[in-house]
């Protein structure tokens, strides 16, 4: 098992400007850095792959899915939009010697609509295509796709684990499966611990996140369960720890953070990796 942090908890966008997280990271224990890729121009490849080498640590990528990068939209440039840009992802991954990207992919985060049933099977026939072909590139690079379900009120795409099982099987490519996000999970499975081995070998990474999406481990999660489960599962690759800082305030209103949630975010970061230490051990 490998712990990560997100580039999130701290910055957005991440850039050169904001390198030295890395040492903050790997200092803190780490072993991953998740970076978030929101505008692929601010992605140096060549010298965040140098910082991680020389801070010893590894990395994952992360997308981010607004109205123009949209799998599932109607309008067909809209679509090659976002295939072109998990595509980008997708190389960035191999540059970076990261072997996955993962996100809520196959929509566009913030899009929620009452669809009848034919509409909802397009909309997702649609997504399915698309993720496909993104796939075929990236595994031309050794790169796998981790299909995030989000909660019902940033998607009424994919809110489940049953429901993204069902999507990556259409889909149909090995290195596509499941990235899964306890505080999406909190939410919407009447069972964590059972939702989890459910996935089972669809799991390519693991959100461990806050039911606040504060520190993992001051909620009310079971996370003695959730770690059990998981070894059911049989995963064993990254536990992320993904927040977001509301200090930068496009941010927070995009996921409605309204108000500190820890002490500060190397607090966050700091207790919450000790906490999935104790847990995973």
């Amino acid at each position: 098992m490998k712990f990560g942090a997100s580039t999130f908890i701290w910055v957005s966008p991440f850039s050169n400007d904001t390198l030295d997280l890395v040492d903050k990271v790997a200092a803190l224990g780490f072993d991953l850095i998740e970076v978030c890729v929101e505008d692929p121009a601010t992605i140096d490849t060549t010298a965040i792959r140098r910082r991680i080498e020389a801070a010893g640590i590894g990395a994952t990528v992360c997308g981010a899915f607004g109205p123009d990068r949209d799998m599932s939209a109607d309008d067909p440039a809209i679509r090659r939009n976002a295939i072109d840009y998990v595509e980008r992802c997708a190389e960035i991954a191999s540059e970076l010697g990261a072997d996955i990207v993962v996100g809520p992919m196959y929509s566009a985060v913030g899009r929620t609509r009452m669809a009848e049933p034919d509409e909802r099977r397009a909309q997702r026939t649609l997504a399915a295509d698309s993720i496909r072909k993104a796939a075929d590139h990236a595994a031309a690079r050794g790169v796998r796709l981790g299909i995030e379900p989000l909660n019902r009120f940033e998607t009424d795409l994919v809110n489940t684990v049953e429901q993204g099982v069902g999507l990556v099987e259409e889909i149909g490519r090995d290195n596509v499966g499941l990235l899964l996000d306890t505080f999406h999970m909190n939410i919407e499975e009447k069972d964590l611990p059972a939702a989890l081995r459910r996935a089972g070998r669809h799991i390519f990474e693991f959100h461990a996140c806050s039911s606040d999406r504060g520190t993992p481990g001051e909620d009310h999660l079971d996370w003695t369960g959730i770690a059990a489960a998981l070894a059911d599962a049989g995963y064993d690759g990254a536990v992320v720890i993904e927040a977001f800082t509301p200090k930068i305030k496009e941010i927070a209103r995009a996921v409605s953070i309204w108000r500190p949630l820890a002490e500060s975010e190397d607090a966050l970061a700091a207790n919450g990796l000790a906490h999935l230490k104790r847990v995973f051990a």
